[in-house]
């Protein structure tokens, strides 16, 4: 290999616009007194949950929500350290770079740092000593508002020796707060399971989901489907049906009617769709003589967890309600918050998203948003904080809501994001699920039962999540009747 072709040895200069393609160092004879470099970066959920990982240190102040909020910093702050590793990241890739040795570094912690401030690290030489090729820079770390939160000063040994290097192409990490189906069963452990009307699981991934749920202790599921065809395909799948109540039915439409039935009766507490189609199956849920309907408008909510959030978030709705007006979305709203509040969020904030976050009179969806907001200001939904219209970034990125100045008890924190239509729910929810690791859980309120309306393609770790959350509205349900 020629000199020319090793960037290790290259004796030209790379060009600057190669800085994100090359590393690169500074010589000693290079850096004289006042030179100056610095980075620029925003606080994420997950950089603090990588850094307790890494280190160790899960000190509740930095990873405990609700203990944070109560004390002298009033919520969720860095390590301290955190910013001291940004430092170190400049010295050892900036000024000066590969080849730096750290002899020391003094640090005065000023200012907590909080999810969603931007710091600007700089670092500047102060002295040079030729005789060891030592440094000492002034290091800081100043946040978007101008206030430095770290100071220090830092010794090295600056290389004398020129490094050049492809920039390494660093692992994707992803975060997971824990499985999400354990956290759910964890919940629940201590509650007797409800009758469950399975309605027309005739194919192996149904039934066995059935059965699961039942030794998970969540349901006593109750089959309802042609009882022949039931045996048939537990037998080939090598499954045990023995000691579990059928419903002998001729075919899946009898199957529906009579769930809905049984549900109608009290026999039931829940039901959950099998192998029919989804359009079959509600449709005898909200038959008028079915006597499921409420008041409210059926509407489903995903109950979602992904890696890059750090709480459990709803969005609905994405499966039953194809291109509702502002009526029904009040309803979807008020289903939502009551499904938030049941698994323990006592005042969830609400998204009303759209493609842009201003009111847009050729956007439909930017309307309904601010009337929503409006009808919870008169108190005609209550129960949670509504804001919106919210673009997707502003709902869920405190630093996306700040560098567009909106300011919002909701916009970065949302627990339910409130979709336009079906279409657009539905796309988010399973780009969430398929290409952002999302685990998930779909229920249906609005009727006097929850209605657990399974996918085809939903995994059994879904399913069981979502009679796990069917079995906390049913309990709720018994003292508080929709």
């Amino acid at each position: 290999m020629s000199p020319e072709s090793d960037p290790v040895k290259a004796s030209k200069p790379v060009a600057e616009h190669d800085d994100l393609r090359f590393v690169r160092n500074r010589l000693f004879d290079e850096i004289a007194v006042g030179d100056r470099v610095s980075i620029e970066r925003t606080l994420s959920p997950s950089d603090i949950q990588l850094f307790a990982v890494i280190s160790g240190d899960d000190n509740p102040q930095h990873v405990d929500a609700e203990f944070a909020a109560s004390s002298r910093f009033h919520g969720v702050i860095a390590h301290g350290m955190w910013g001291a590793a940004l430092i170190s990241a400049v010295l050892g890739t900036r000024l000066p770079g590969p080849g730096t040795i750290y002899l020391g570094q003094t640090l005065r912690f000023l200012a907590p740092v909080r999810i969603g401030d931007t710091l600007n690290i700089a670092v500047e030489v102060t002295a040079r000593d030729p005789h060891n090729r030592q440094l000492t820079l002034a290091c800081t770390c100043i946040n978007q508002d101008g206030i430095a939160v770290i100071e220090g000063e830092a010794m090295v040994i600056a290389p004398n020796e020129r490094i050049v290097r492809p920039r390494a192409t660093l692992p994707e990490v992803r975060l997971g707060d824990g499985d999400g189906v354990r956290r759910l069963l964890d919940a629940v452990s201590n509650l007797p399971p409800i009758r469950c009307a399975i309605v027309h699981p005739c194919d192996p991934t149904s039934l066995a989901a059935a059965l699961e749920a039942r030794d998970a202790g969540l349901i006593v599921p109750v089959l309802v489907a042609p009882k022949a065809r039931l045996e048939a395909i537990a037998a080939q799948a090598g499954l045990d049906l023995s000691g579990i109540e059928i419903e002998d039915v001729a075919h899946s439409h009898a199957a529906a009617d009579r769930a809905a039935a049984m549900a109608k009766s009290g026999h039931v507490d829940a039901l959950m769709k099998g192998s029919l189609h989804t359009d079959e199956f509600m449709s005898a849920i909200l038959a008028t003589d079915a006597g499921l309907r409420t008041a409210r408008r059926v509407s489903h909510c995903y109950l979602m967890q992904t890696p890059a959030y750090p709480r459990p978030f709803i969005i609905t709705d994405a499966a039953i309600n194809i291109a509702p007006d502002l009526a029904a979305k009040a309803d979807i709203v008020r289903n939502a918050i009551d499904l938030a509040r049941i698994i323990g969020v006592a005042e969830p904030r609400v998204a009303i998203l759209a493609a842009v976050e201003t009111v847009n009179a050729h956007m439909p969806a930017t309307l309904d948003a601010a009337a929503l907001c409006k009808m919870a200001d008169r108190g005609q939904i209550s129960g949670g904080i509504l804001d919106g219209p919210l673009a997707l970034d502003n709902a869920i990125s405190i630093a996306a809501a700040r560098i567009k100045g909106i300011v919002s008890p909701v916009a970065g924190c949302a627990d339910v994001l409130v979709v336009p239509d079906l279409e657009s729910g539905n796309m988010l929810a399973k780009q969430l699920e398929f290409l952002g690791g999302a685990a998930s859980a779909g229920i249906v309120l609005g009727a006097r039962v929850p209605v657990i309306l399974t996918s085809r393609a939903d995994s059994t770790e879904t399913r069981i999540a979502s009679c796990a959350v069917a079995l906390l509205v049913a309990r709720h349900y018994r003292t508080s009747p929709p």
